[in-house]
């Protein structure tokens, strides 16, 4: 029975060192941007891994990653290139890839591997370094000509390649056509004006929304929820 009762015990105490180490590791695995940036620059040669699809990574990225993910072809390869005493960098459009990979890779021996929060939208959105293959359609000065111009613009900021983006779509079209030539929508993804995103220096992740009206922000939503909700509100009180 004493040897029954000590098995459990210790059963129970390695359990609960397991779940401590797994807590401890989700805590310090999944940075902040500023957490991210500076252990990216305290690094001679930071290894960065972009775990987005070739496609994402051709036309933006940060400058002097790689690109792979858990489905690349080319996966055990890629990894293979990368020093395990050393810690891996990773970023996708938002966190689902790239916390996806660190984890991996710390499954495997890396000793180290920090994904982004917020992804390369909190990367770019904030003014970090950037590379980029177009000159963005549209400038500084034009989006703050339109929000001057407009007595009330609502901004969606996102990408084509995140699936929370596509959902605001249908809201807009909705807001649209209710509130007509009251309203001036416009709509900016990463993959054609990057450089406006990086300049306004305000977001954090995709899809943001940031309501103006008389050149002041009403409100800024990260997230499709409630969001015509929101903007009745907000434009009922004004």
């Amino acid at each position: 029975m004493k040897n029954q009762m000590l098995k459990s015990s210790i059963t129970a105490i390695a359990f609960l060192w397991a779940v401590a180490a797994f807590s401890q590791n989700e805590i310090h695995s999944s940075l902040s941007l500023d957490s991210f940036y500076s252990k990216i620059k305290s690094q001679k040669n930071p290894q960065i891994v972009d775990a987005r699809t070739p496609e994402e990574f051709a036309l933006n990225h940060i400058e002097g990653a790689v690109n792979f993910n858990l489905q690349s072809e080319n996966y055990a390869q890629s990894v293979a290139k990368l020093d395990k005493s050393k810690p891996v960098f990773i970023y996708s459009i938002g966190a689902g890839r790239s916390v996806a990979l660190e984890k991996e890779l710390l499954k495997n021996g890396f000793s180290e591997a920090y994904s982004l929060e917020g992804g390369i939208a909190n990367w770019i959105g904030n003014g970090k370094p950037f590379y980029s293959n177009l000159k963005s359609k549209l400038s500084l000065a034009e989006f703050n000509k339109i929000i001057t111009d407009n007595k009330t613009v609502l901004v969606d900021i996102g990408s084509k390649y995140c699936a929370p983006c596509k959902k605001v779509k249908p809201v807009l079209e909705n807001i649209r056509s209710e509130y007509g030539s009251n309203l001036k929508i416009v709509e900016i993804e990463l993959e054609d004006s990057p450089q406006v995103i990086a300049d306004l220096k305000t977001v954090k992740v995709f899809p943001t929304l940031i309501l103006y009206q008389n050149g002041k922000i009403v409100f800024k939503k990260e997230g499709i929820n409630d969001l015509k909700n929101e903007v009745d509100v907000a434009l009922a009180s004004k």
